[in-house]
């Protein structure tokens, strides 16, 4: 039996593909000259259609994901990241090795560059494969100079705040605690919102209470976001952001 390929995912994409979408969807990622998402291209698949593609295509060999997001085309590159965070639970630990590492390859070659192509995966691979191993990796990534790697480090931490572990969040968020770029300080402000939520309030408070005076307003806005009002009030009168 022949094996599937790239063109194949790309033609099933095209195929629920709707071209009204297509500016929504660049005015919504910011693909404008000078934002975060500049030049990125569009063909209008929604992200439930992509993921039925996905599962579709859930055996597709890695090579051919590589296909995938070695494309301009978003929805492309989204459909090669879900396959490989969909694969990574239910294979053996060799080819999670082989999963994580075409997908931390293609972090630093800036093939998987906007908010949700992080967002949706990160967890899944990167988080999921330094689960119980060194995770000194995260650091690295939350001490680039990159806005994608920034993320991707920040957001893998999402796989151990639900597990009721929340230290490494605790460290990255302190690491990125001042920097200006939008969605890492939302990224920021989300997880510690999670840690609060789903671990402890007073792990968040005590965090709070260290460091909300030198937060970013957006990131502390998301930080509290779950917090009675009058914590909300306390807090943002102390950031001078």
């Amino acid at each position: 039996m022949s094996k599937v390929t790239a063109n194949e995912v790309k033609q099933a994409l095209q195929d629920r593909a709707i071209t009204d979408n297509v500016p929504i969807l660049q005015r919504f990622f910011k693909t404008g000259p000078g934002e975060y998402g500049e030049g990125d291209e569009f063909i209008g698949v929604k992200v439930p259609q992509t993921r039925q593609v996905c599962r579709d295509f859930r055996d597709l060999p890695l090579p051919e994901v590589q296909r995938l997001l070695d494309s301009s085309v978003h929805e492309h590159r989204l459909a090669g990241v879900i396959i490989l965070a969909n694969a990574y639970p239910k294979v053996g630990e060799s080819h999670q090795q082989a999963i994580f590492d075409l997908y931390l390859k293609n972090v630093y070659a800036g093939r998987i560059n906007n908010w949700d192509l992080v967002d949706v995966t990160a967890e899944h691979v990167i988080g999921a494969h330094l689960e119980n191993s060194d995770r000194k990796l995260l650091y690295e990534l939350a001490k680039s100079d990159e806005l994608w790697q920034k993320r991707v480090a920040v957001i893998s931490t999402f796989r151990y705040i639900k597990k009721g572990d929340p230290g490494t969040t605790l460290d990255i968020a302190e690491i990125l605690l001042r920097d200006k770029h939008d969605l890492i300080q939302k990224a920021v402000g989300w997880m510690l919102r999670e840690v609060g939520k789903r671990v402890d309030e007073q792990l968040l408070l005590a965090y709070l209470d260290k460091h909300a005076h030198k937060m970013p307003r957006t990131q502390l806005r998301y930080a509290i976001e779950r917090l009675p009002e009058g914590l909300r009030i306390r807090y943002l009168h102390q950031t001078g952001n």
